[in-house]
C-alpha cells in the first residue's frame, strides 16, 4: 500500500505534464529565430552596460594619473574636478548633449530631437537608456582629459562653466558630425567614410585640444619657467598613485573600444587584442626612447606611453590587424615623448601631458586607422582622415579658447598666486589630502612634519616654504 500511495502521484504528475507538453505548439523555424533573438538583445544589453562600467571606471583612473603627476597641496581638487567632470557631465548631456549629438538631423551638423531624453517612453524600447548611459561615459571622459592640462592653478568656478559646456555642446557638436548615425542623427562627416571607431579623434582629441587651449590661457604654474628661459621640472607627489591610475585606465579601455561595437559578438575578441598590443608597444617604445633622451628609464613617459598607445588604437581598433596595432602603438609611444618635450620648449606647462597623449596621439591613431585600414587604404581614404582631424582641432580650439577667455574675463580663470602658492586644497575647498602628515602647501617646497624618517619632499619651484597650521 505504501508503494501505490508514492507511485500514484508521479504517475498522475507524468499524465499531466504529457498533457501540458502535448498542448504546446511545436518548434518552428521562426520561433526558434525569436528565441535566438531574444537572447542576443539581452546579451548586447548585458554587454553595453557591463562596457560602460567599464569606462566609468576609468574616471578613477583619470583622478589617479593627475592626482600623482601633481603636488600634494592640490590633490583634493584634482578629485573634485574628475568627480564634478562626470556628475554635471551627466546631467548635462541627459539634457542637451545626447540629443544634440545624436538626435534627428537634416544638415548633418547637429541633432535637434531627443533632448532630456524623450526618446524613452515606459512602453517604447528601452535601447535608448542602455546606449544614453554608454555615452553619457564617454561625454565624461572627453571633459575629463582637460583637467589634468589645466591642473594646480585653475579657479573652481570656472572650471565647473567649462565642464558643462564641453558635455552641452563642444563634445557632441563634433560627435554628431561622426557618430550621429548611431542613433537618429547622420553627420556630415560619417557619410564621407571617416573611420573612429571608437574615438581617437571623437573623444580624445576634442579634450586634448580643448585642454590645449585651456593651458594656453592659464598660462604655465607659477615657477615652471624660469626667466633665462630654463624649464623646471615640477615632480608629482604620488607616482604609485600615477601608475595604478594608468593600470585603471588600461582595464578601463577594454569597456572602451571592445564596448563600441554595443553587441556581444566574436568581433570583441581582436579589439580586445589590439587595444592591449597598441598599449603594451606604446609602454616599451615610450621607455627605451626616454632611456636613450635621458640616460633612466623615466616612469612618467613610460606611463603616459601607455595612454598614448591606448589612445592611438581607438580609431582603428576593429579595422586593423594585430600587427598593425603594435606598430600604431609604438609610434604613439614615440610621439608622446618627444610631444611632451615640445609643448615644454614653448612654455604650454601641461603637468600630466593630457594634449600630448589625447590631442596629439588622437590625431595619430585616426590617420593611422586609415594607413593600415585591413581593406586597403586610398588616397581617398587618408584624405577623408586628414578631413577629420583638421575638422576637429578647427571646430574643438578656437571654441574651447573663447570660452576659456571669456570666463577669464567674467568670474576669472585662474587662481591668484597666493592661492597657488597655498594649494588649492586648502584655497578652494578649505581641505587638505594628508592632515596626519601636515604637508605645507605655501611655494614650491614642501616639508613633512612627523618621525625624521618620514623625510623631506621637494617640489621644483622658487618661493620660500612655510609650513600650514
Amino acid at each position: 500500500m505504501k508503494l501505490k500511495a508514492f507511485i500514484l502521484p508521479i504517475i498522475v504528475a507524468l499524465i499531466f505534464a504529457s498533457a501540458a507538453m502535448a498542448s504546446d505548439p511545436e518548434p518552428t523555424v521562426l520561433t526558434n529565430k525569436a528565441a535566438i533573438d531574444l537572447v542576443q538583445t539581452h546579451a548586447n544589453y548585458l554587454w553595453t552596460l557591463v562596457a560602460a562600467a567599464l569606462v566609468f571606471f576609468m574616471q578613477a583612473g583619470f583622478a589617479m594619473v593627475e592626482a600623482g603627476f601633481t603636488r600634494a597641496k592640490n590633490s583634493i581638487n584634482i578629485m573634485m574636478k574628475n568627480l564634478m567632470d562626470f556628475a554635471i557631465g551627466s546631467i548635462a548631456f541627459w539634457a542637451i548633449g545626447f540629443g544634440i549629438m545624436f538626435g534627428a538631423t537634416t544638415t548633418g551638423w547637429f541633432g535637434t530631437s531627443g533632448f532630456f531624453l524623450s526618446d524613452f517612453s515606459p512602453d517604447g524600447d528601452p535601447w535608448v537608456l542602455a546606449f544614453w548611459m554608454f555615452q553619457a561615459v564617454f561625454a565624461a571622459t572627453a571633459a575629463t582629459i582637460v583637467s589634468g592640462a589645466m591642473a594646480e592653478r585653475t579657479k573652481f568656478t570656472g572650471y565647473l562653466i567649462y565642464s558643462a559646456v564641453v558635455s552641452l555642446l563642444i563634445y557632441p557638436i563634433f560627435g554628431s558630425w561622426a557618430w550621429g548615425s548611431l542613433f537618429h542623427g547622420g553627420g556630415w562627416l560619417e557619410k564621407f567614410g571617416f573611420i573612429d571607431f571608437a574615438g581617437s579623434t571623437v573623444v580624445h582629441s576634442v579634450g586634448g585640444w580643448a585642454a590645449l587651449a585651456g593651458a594656453i590661457v592659464l598660462g604655465p604654474r607659477l615657477g615652471k619657467y624660469t626667466k633665462d628661459g630654463k624649464i623646471k621640472p615640477i615632480m608629482g607627489h604620488n607616482i604609485p598613485l600615477a601608475a595604478l591610475g594608468v593600470f585603471i585606465l588600461w582595464l578601463g579601455w577594454f569597456g572602451f573600444n571592445p564596448g563600441s561595437t554595443t553587441t556581444a559578438d566574436t568581433s570583441i575578441a581582436m579589439i580586445f587584442v589590439n587595444t592591449n598590443l597598441a598599449a603594451a608597444a606604446g609602454c616599451c617604445l615610450a621607455m627605451i626612447v626616454s632611456w636613450m633622451k635621458f640616460g633612466k628609464p623615466e616612469v612618467g613617459m613610460s606611463l603616459n606611453g601607455a595612454l598614448a598607445g591606448l589612445v592611438a588604437i581607438t580609431a582603428g581598433c576593429a579595422n586593423v590587424s594585430p600587427s598593425s596595432s603594435i606598430i600604431i602603438g609604438a609610434i604613439a609611444g614615440v610621439i608622446v615623448v618627444f610631444s611632451v618635450m615640445f609643448f615644454d620648449k614653448i612654455r604650454i606647462d601641461d603637468p600630466v601631458g593630457a594634449v600630448s597623449v589625447h590631442g596629439v596621439n588622437g590625431a595619430w591613431g585616426t590617420l593611422a586607422a586609415g594607413i593600415f585600414n585591413m581593406g586597403g587604404t586610398t588616397a581617398a581614404i587618408i584624405g577623408v582622415q586628414v578631413l577629420g582631424i583638421v575638422s576637429c582641432f578647427l571646430w574643438t580650439f578656437p571654441v574651447a579658447l573663447a570660452m576659456f577667455k571669456l570666463i577669464d574675463k567674467t568670474i576669472g580663470l585662474r587662481v591668484s598666486p597666493d592661492e597657488e602658492l597655498e594649494g588649492l586644497d586648502y584655497a578652494e575647498h578649505g581641505g587638505i589630502a594628508y592632515p596626519d602628515f601636515g604637508v605645507s602647501t605655501h611655494g614650491g617646497i614642501s616639508t613633512v612634519s612627523g618621525p625624521p624618517s618620514s623625510g623631506l619632499t621637494s617640489y621644483a619651484a622658487a618661493a620660500n616654504p612655510v609650513t600650514q597650521s
